[in-house]
C-alpha cells in the first residue's frame, strides 16, 4: 500500500539529514514528506540538498510561521489524501522514535487494523533520557486523560502512529483545533469513538540528543483544556 511519513519539523537541522536516510534505509518504498514551519535554523534547505538523491519519494512543504505540530500534522495529512496515500504515518524529526517499526506499522494494518501506535505504556515499551519529574508528570497526566476520557489505548499522547486513510472518511480535520500533544489526545479520542480497530506496539522511545525540546507550557495546558472540551461536547451528544 503507497504510504507516507510526515515528519513536522521546527529548527531540526542538525537531525533531519539521519532520521530521513535511516528512514529510507528501513525501506526505499516509503515516500517522507517533511513539513516545516520555517525554522530559522534552516531545516528545510537541508532536506532540499537531499531531494537530488531522493527525487521521488521526499516531499517538502515550507510553511511561512510557526504554526504548530497539530496544525503541521492536518497540512501534511490533507495533502496525504490528496495525493492518494492509502497508509499516512507520522513521526518525530528528532531521532526518538526508531523508523525500524514503519514496517511493523505496515505489516499490522494489512492484518486489518486501522490504526497502529508506537507505545511506550505497554509491556515492553520503554522510555530513555526523561529525569524522574518527566516520568512522573507524563504518567499522571495520561492516567487521568484515559480514566476523564474513558480511552482504552495507554500511550494516548505517543507522536509515533500510522492510520489507515479510510479513518478520515469519518474523522473531519477541518474540526481539529488542538496542537501539541493535545492534537494526538484529540486524534485518539476521535478513532476510539468512531470504533476504529487500534493496535499498541511496544517501542522504546529515546529523548532527543540534539536540539531543543518543543514541548511548552502552553502545550500542558492545552492537553487538559483539550480533554474538558472533549468530554463537554460527549455529553452534549448523550
Amino acid at each position: 500500500m503507497k504510504t507516507v511519513v510526515i515528519i513536522p519539523t521546527y529548527n531540526e537541522a542538525e537531525n533531519i539529514k539521519n532520521i530521513i536516510m535511516e528512514t529510507f534505509q528501513v525501506n526505499n518504498s516509503l515516500h517522507i514528506l517533511i513539513v516545516d514551519d520555517n525554522s530559522p535554523d534552516k531545516t528545510s534547505e537541508k532536506v532540499k540538498q537531499l531531494q537530488s538523491s531522493y527525487t521521488n519519494n521526499l516531499h517538502l512543504i515550507t510553511r511561512d510561521g510557526k504554526y504548530g505540530l497539530g496544525s503541521a500534522y492536518i497540512t501534511g495529512f490533507k495533502w496525504a489524501l490528496k495525493n492518494k496515500f492509502t497508509l499516512i504515518c507520522e513521526m518525530d524529526a528528532d531521532g526518538s522514535h526508531n523508523p525500524q517499526h514503519i514496517n511493523e506499522f505496515i505489516k499490522y494494518i494489512n492484518q486489518g487494523y486501522d490504526v497502529v501506535i508506537g507505545s511506550r505504556r505497554i509491556k515492553d515499551g520503554h522510555i530513555i533520557g526523561w529525569n524522574i519529574f518527566r516520568h512522573i508528570a507524563s504518567f499522571s497526566a495520561m492516567k487521568f486523560a484515559k480514566i476523564f476520557l474513558n480511552l482504552k489505548t495507554e500511550d494516548i499522547t505517543s507522536g509515533f502512529r500510522c492510520y489507515h486513510k479510510k479513518i478520515f472518511d469519518k474523522i473531519n480535520l477541518d474540526n481539529i483545533k488542538s496542537n501539541g500533544y493535545a492534537f494526538q489526545e484529540e486524534m485518539l479520542y476521535l478513532c476510539e469513538k468512531n470504533n476504529f480497530k487500534i493496535k499498541e506496539i511496544a517501542i522504546t522511545f529515546v529523548d532527543r540528543k540534539k536540539g531543543k525540546s518543543k514541548l511548552t507550557l502552553k502545550d500542558i495546558l492545552e492537553f487538559f483544556i483539550v480533554m474538558i472540551k472533549l468530554k463537554i461536547n460527549e455529553y452534549r451528544k448523550i
